[in-house]
Formats: structure tokens, sequence, C-alpha cells
């Protein structure tokens, strides 16, 4: 129990610097430096600078951890360049209040009240108490994941690459991999397609994506109660259950759409338990990853549209995926069903929602749906004298929202204006949702219109 006095400081700090605010011009500010360290020639393969358009785009796309790239990252930047670019992947994934807090821990310096507020809204927790702590907590825990991925890929690439290079490559792809960022170094914008054969590759990568894509608070809860399901938070059996649903769906239905697609699972080079590993990398990457086995552009049509989906439901809350949250989609997705059901409240798990999480949910998918559709329609008007197919402007839109970085018509192909329209919509696909989630969570706890109430009346529905 907080004494009164913290209480009321608490409460200026969350009235006067709004950390929705904190954090979204935190993330611009590590925008902007990594675009002027990218702009630099050395970080350049060429000797030349990459122009501020293709260093912003990068710059951008890695602190959101989206992947959708203008310029090829192997091909185009040093090592000193890919230095940037992970630790702006690094930054972007684990939010760049716990990374700040990282430093000024090793730096000595004490940490604040205001600044253990931001840590708290920025790793959506409700208690101030061990925020410090928990930071430093949730940041090993990370360093711990990447480090074993890395051990696990290097035993791939080393032999492949040589000592130094390959021990690069597994430690880079790991970091990308846990982040959810989708940065590959292997050139030609082909990602992963030359492992399609490899399982060890493949299911590390995979595995590591699932693991940053489950939240911090999910992977500690589990850690601590093991195979107890009974144990665990509402909000993790939620996660739990529905990430293991859309995985085993999302396979299934690649393996259903793509089997004889001599472009993706039908190549004839592919045993059944290839297909079976790409169909399931496939959809695990669409959980906001954007590293892909096979060619997104050769997709049927009905999966690009299952993907789309996929990618707009996205990772879950406090995680480094984006999209609109495994969590979210479930909450608009258990009201529809109260409502067939004649229920006048949504419940899961024997435990009743809040009205307020409902409604912000529902608030959330609606804005989401909205900006991916403005975003869709900007492109099409942008590219109207391209080839570009309508479907595959609504799975670059809705990659760039949900932060996933895969793209069906190769980002670099897109004119100059589209890929600036990309630019902020990557930035609110990352830091939109969470700090609307918490201005709206602000508004309706301290709006006092919220104790008015007027008569009720009806009107026409369907």
């Amino acid at each position: 129990m907080l004494p009164v006095r913290s209480e009321r400081r608490i409460a200026f700090f969350q009235r006067t610097i709004r950390p929705e605010r904190v954090m979204a011009l935190g993330f611009l500010c590590v925008i902007l430096v990594g675009t002027l360290l990218l702009t630099l020639p050395i970080s350049a393969n060429s000797g030349r600078s990459v122009g501020v358009h293709n260093a912003m785009f990068t710059a951008t796309s890695a602190v959101c951890v989206t992947g959708l790239i203008t310029v090829d990252t192997a091909d185009t930047y040093t090592t000193l360049g890919r230095v940037v670019i992970l630790l702006l992947i690094q930054i972007g994934g684990l939010g760049f209040m716990i990374f700040a807090t990282l430093v000024m821990v090793a730096l000595g310096k004490r940490i604040s009240l205001r600044n253990r507020v931001l840590i708290r809204e920025s790793m959506n927790m409700t208690s101030l108490g061990g925020m410090v702590r928990l930071a430093k907590w949730f940041s090993m825990l990370a360093f711990l994941i990447e480090g074993s991925g890395a051990i696990l890929l290097c035993t791939r690439f080393i032999p492949l690459l040589g000592f130094k290079r390959g021990l690069w490559y597994g430690v880079f792809h790991a970091v990308s991999a846990f982040c959810n960022a989708g940065f590959d170094l292997f050139g030609g914008f082909k990602s992963l397609i030359d492992f399609q054969h490899d399982p060890v590759v493949l299911l590390t990568i995979a595995s590591l994506i699932i693991c940053g894509g489950l939240g911090f608070s999910v992977i500690n809860e589990f850690l601590h109660n093991r195979f107890h399901f009974h144990k665990f938070s509402l909000h993790a059996k939620l996660v739990l259950v529905v990430t293991a649903f859309l995985l085993v769906l999302g396979t299934a239905l690649m393996l259903l759409l793509e089997w004889d697609n001599p472009g993706t699972l039908g190549d004839p080079s592919l045993s059944v338990g290839d297909k079976i590993l790409n169909a399931f990398f496939q959809s695990t990457t669409l959980r906001t990853a954007g590293f892909a086995s096979l060619n997104q552009a050769a997709l049927t049509d009905s999966s690009k549209l299952i993907s789309v989906i996929l990618m707009f439901i996205g990772a879950s809350p406090a995680s480094t995926g984006g999209g609109v949250k495994t969590t979210t989609m479930s909450v608009v997705f258990l009201l529809v069903l109260s409502v067939v059901r004649g229920r006048d409240t949504v419940g899961v798990f024997g435990k009743q929602l809040a009205a307020n999480t409902v409604k912000r949910a529902l608030t959330i998918v609606i804005i989401s749906l909205g900006i991916v559709l403005v975003c869709t329609c900007a492109l099409s008007i942008s590219e109207r004298t391209g080839s570009k197919s309508m479907l595959d402007l609504v799975f670059e839109a809705t990659s760039a929202f949900a932060t996933v970085g895969l793209s069906a018509v190769n980002t670099a192909t897109l004119n100059r204006f589209s890929q600036a329209l990309l630019i902020p919509i990557m930035y609110f696909g990352r830091v939109g949702p969470l700090t609307l989630a918490f201005a709206l969570a602000s508004r309706m706890e301290n709006n006092p219109k919220n104790r008015i109430h007027y008569p009720e009346d009806k009107i026409m529905i369907g």
C-alpha cells in the first residue's frame, strides 16, 4: 500500500506527463537518431549516403520492429550500419523505457518516481512496486532467450559462413526474431527462402518469434507456473489459448491452400515434412515477424486474405509484436458471442470482463481497421499506374500497420510517395494501439461526464 503522498504524486505525473505521449515521443526520437546514423556515408557499402528517405524508412522499420525495407540490409549497409539497425531493433523490441532504465542502472543513476510510472505503463502493468527490478528481470529474460536462440542458429551458420560471420549472423537473426523484426542479412530480398529445408533454422527462429510475441508477463507466469494451467491469470490463459489456436489454424489453412501451388508448398523439391515445416513457419511469421521461407508474391489470393487477417490480429500485449493483439480480438469475438447468446455480460474462463475493457477493445479494432482501409486507398491511388493488385496493397498496408514486414509486391518496387506513406503507418502501428489504449483508459477513468446518466431510449439496429 503506497502512502497518500506518493499516490498524489503518481496521479499528478499521469495528468501532466501522460505516459502515452512520452512513449510516442521517445520512439520518434530514437527513429530520428537512427535515421541520422544510417544517413552517414560510413553506414553504406557504396561509401555514399543512402539518402534521408531510405535511412528514415529503415530506421522506422527497425525501431517499430516491422521489417519492411526499401533497400536490402545486407547489400546496402556496412557492418556499422547493421550494428545500428540491430540496436534500433533491440530498443524497439524491449521498449525504449526499459532500455533507458538499463542504461541508467548501468550508469548508477537513480530511477525517479516519474520514470517508474512510465516503466509501469510501457510494460502494461497495474502495480508500481518493483518496477526497476521487473524491468531488469524482463531484460535479462529477453537476452537469455536471444542468446539461446543465437547459439542454436550458430550451429548452422558457423559451418556455413565461418566462425566470425556465422556468430554475427546468429546473434543478429536471434535478436531480429525475438523482437519480431524480420530483418535478415542474406541479401537479395530473399529472407530465409534458402533455408526451406533446414528445420534447425526455421524452428529456432519460429520459437523466438513465438516467445517474443507472447509478452514478458506471460513468459514470466509460464516459468513460475509451468504447465499448471489453472494457476495462470486470465490474461495469460487467453494469450496462450488464442496463440496456440491461431498457430494451428494458420498452419492447417496454409497446407490446405498452398499444397499444390508450385510457387510455394507445391515446389517439387519440398518433401511432406518440408511442406508442414514451411506451413508452420508461415503461420508463425504472420504473427508480426516478417521472415519469409516462402515467396509471398506467389501465394494464392485465398492465402493472402488469410494472411491479412492473421497479420491484423498480430501478437499479444506487452510483447515485441504488433497488430491489434490477440486479447483485443478475443474480447471482440467474446462480445459478439455473448450478444448472439443473449447475454448482457462478456466472460471467459469463469471470469467476467469489465465493461471498459470491452469498449476499449472494440474501439481499437475499429480505429485500426479504419487506418488500414485509408492506407490501402491511398496506396491504390498512388500506385494506380502500376501493376499492383488491390489485394497486394491491402497485404502491404496491413503488414506495415501490424509491424509484420512481409510484402507480396516487394516494398522497394513501390514509388517514393507510397513508401513515405508507410513510414507513419509503421510508427502508429507500433505506438498507436498501445498509446490509444492508455489514452482511452485515462479518459474513461478521469472524465467527470461519466458520472452523468441520461434517460435510456431505443433505436432500430440491423
